[in-house]
Order: structure tokens, then sequence, then C-alpha cells
């Protein structure tokens, strides 16, 4: 009988840990999704840059795109325009190996303060996860990342976007929200979200046509030139020069 009631006892404790352990975990999450969208995570854990199945042989095949939309991995420009259309989507791009987005496409969606940015090819851009530092590298200085210890600028505590997770995680004591002023002039009302994202797919498939114009004219051109330098340099075998060939001096007779 005794062990009977321990063993009914046990059971109760446990279930109760079981009942803190899981209520604190739904704590933990939706206090997650208060300081930070639900799709950043996915979106720091996604691999960029491989081949798109469904776009193999086409010239632009590489998935270096991601939808805020659907947070349902990376595509390519081809799956943007058939299944993407309308949607709120950002480019991934490459920095000695690693994934970059633009400042200007992701403070659309995200607060991005307190991430240090950097200026690469004439765009302000930000790391989107940790990288490696070098064995040389001296940690501790006057102004570091708060994570994983990477030099930064003043202003900054965290160097990407992954360090900046880590640290709500830990501390609590930032977030990835804009606030409603933020939000108001940066990604408007829900109308003005459409409008927008319409318009910047337009605007980038005319920047797109106006690029793939310009290849084919530099082509065109490159085929031209080509083309004249072939006939300037090509002679038919049987023309004749237009300059003759002086003949033999005679010595002029002389006088009686």
């Amino acid at each position: 009988m005794r062990s009977t009631v321990s063993a009914i006892k046990c059971e109760e404790a446990y279930m109760n840990v079981y009942e803190v352990e899981a209520e604190q975990n739904m704590r933990s999450a939706r206090f997650e999704r208060i300081l930070a969208p639900p799709w950043l995570e996915a979106l720091l854990s996604t691999a960029f840059f491989s081949v798109c199945g469904a776009h193999r042989d086409a010239p632009r095949s590489e998935c270096n795109m991601y939808c805020l939309d659907c947070h349902g991995g990376a595509f390519c420009f081809y799956c943007r325009s058939s299944r993407h259309k309308d949607h709120l989507v950002i480019q991934i791009r490459r920095s000695s190996y690693h994934d970059v987005v633009r400042v200007a496409e992701i403070q659309k969606a995200l607060d991005i303060s307190e991430v240090q940015t950097y200026v690469i090819n004439s765009a302000r851009v930000l790391f989107l996860n940790e990288r490696p530092q070098p064995r040389t590298a001296v940690k501790g200085g006057p102004h570091v990342c708060e994570i994983c210890g990477r030099s930064l600028l003043d202003p900054f505590r965290y160097c990407s976007l992954g360090c900046k997770l880590v640290g709500i995680k830990k501390n609590g004591d930032a977030n990835f929200i804009l606030s409603a002023k933020n939000e108001k002039g940066v990604v408007g009302s829900r109308e003005g979200i459409m409008a927008r994202r319409i318009l910047s797919s337009k605007q980038q498939e005319l920047e797109e046509d106006e690029e793939d114009e310009e290849l084919r004219e530099g082509i065109i051109k490159q085929a031209d030139h080509g083309k004249e330098m072939y006939q300037s340099t090509f002679r038919p075998p049987h023309s004749t020069s237009s300059r003759r060939r002086k003949g033999i001096p005679h010595r002029a007779p002389l006088g009686p």
C-alpha cells in the first residue's frame, strides 16, 4: 500500500515538473516571438547558393533569395517570378564566402539597430551569422561583439543578425521588432506594403531587363566590332591594290 502511494506521489511530482517545464518553454517561445519574427531563425539556418533543381540549366539558377512571407527555404530568380511574385523577398549576397543582406532590404522587416553594418561594393550590408575568426585575432578590445568577441565600432553591440538573436535569448534587452514609429516610416500600412512589393517586383524586373538589354547590346556591339575588324583585315585574293609599283628607271636621253 505504501509503495503504491509513493509511486503515485512520484508520478504526480514528475507530472508537475513536466508541466512547469512545458509552461516555461511556452513562455520562452512566446517571449522570443515577441522580440523576433518567427521566420528569422529559419533564415539564419538556411543554406544559400546551391543550384535550383527546377532550373538547373538556366543561367541564374543559384538559390540566393528568401521569402519572408513563406519562409520555406532558398530559391532562385525564376522561382521568385512564378511562386513569390507579390511577396516580400530579400536577396542574399556573398562577401568572402559569408552570407550578407543589404540594409535597404532587411530594414523593412527587422529592427537592425545595434548590429554593425559594412560597406561592400558601394552597398551597405550586414552579415547574417557569426564569422569564424583567425586564431591570431585579439579578443577583449574596447568594443567587441557581446556574443563572439569580434571587434566592433563604438555604437554597436553585435556583429551579425545571428549574434543579436543569441543576445536577445540570453539577455532579453533587445529586439528585432520594428516600433510603431519605425514601422510607419519604413514599412507603412498593409496596403502600402503590398503596393511597395508589387512596385519593387516590377522595378527589379525592369532593372533585370535593362541589365539583360545592356548585356545583349554589349554582345551585339562586340559582334559588330569583330565584324568590322574582320572586314577591315580581310582582302579578297584577286583584288587589285590602289597603289602601283614604280617602273624601272630610265636615263634621260642626252642632248645634241
